[in-house]
């Protein structure tokens, strides 16, 4: 995929936009690294709310982004990358979401957790995330093996640093079961990253699939937010043009 295939509007720019846009972290890192999506979509005239979830378990997350929700002032696309789709397809059900984006994400159904649509085997060639074994409750991801893993195409003195600031993943939150599944009733839309070695990427064509998302595929690692901003917040932008 390249810049060419995303559509605008003339000039690129919304103006006033009257859709709003919530992004939604996954698991190991925080808010911080959605600062240049962020920073495109608020310059095409979107107001944009970024959730600092703490990772430590899914009805917390959940709540956390439906108060973001609750505090937008428009029509909402709510925007998951990774463990952050399951958050965004629990609340996605509130009233104010009209369409959901996944980014190199899980995407449960209701009573599934992202620990057990981890369980699945990769296919050849396809590599999953070196995470440890549990300590004290919680998940991290191998500090050695993370800047491969998670962002092999981002500069490495930043990935390294990310791995040194890993946020540990409550092992509750990745075992937790769904009690709803908000893509079986929202337009849903869902960005391959094709060069994952978080989550397989024929796992991610699987999730996207059933959930009947439109798909579009990008040759990126896992942190597609960083290495592909620009192509992330136009995929964004696609999918709330239908709802301005």
């Amino acid at each position: 995929m390249n810049n060419a295939d995303f559509t605008y509007p003339p000039g690129g720019v919304v103006k006033e936009a009257n859709v709003s846009i919530v992004l939604v972290h996954g698991a190991f890192v925080d808010g911080a690294g959605w600062q240049t999506v962020y920073a495109i979509l608020t310059a095409r005239g979107y107001e944009v709310l970024v959730v600092q979830h703490p990772t430590i378990t899914l009805a917390g997350d959940v709540a956390a982004t439906e108060h973001a929700i609750g505090r937008a002032r428009h029509p909402v696309i709510l925007v998951g990358h990774s463990y952050g789709g399951a958050v965004i397809t629990e609340a996605g059900d509130h009233p104010k979401v009209a369409a959901l984006v996944y980014l190199a994400a899980f995407v449960p159904d209701a009573g599934e957790s992202v620990a057990a649509l981890n369980e699945q085997p990769a296919e050849p060639g396809e590599a999953k995330a070196p995470v440890l074994p549990p300590q004290d409750g919680f998940l991290t991801v191998d500090p050695e093996r993370f800047p491969k893993s998670f962002a092999a195409d981002v500069a490495l003195e930043k990935t390294r640093f990310l791995a040194a600031a890993q946020v540990p993943w409550g092992l509750g939150a990745a075992t937790a079961q769904l009690t709803r599944a908000a893509w079986r009733d929202k337009p849903s839309h869902y960005m391959v990253a094709a060069s994952d070695r978080m989550i397989p990427p024929s796992a991610q064509r699987r999730m996207a699939a059933r959930a009947g998302a439109r798909i579009v595929e990008i040759e990126s690692s896992h942190a597609v937010m960083l290495s592909r901003p620009y192509e992330v917040a136009t995929f964004i932008q696609a999918a709330a043009l239908p709802a301005a």
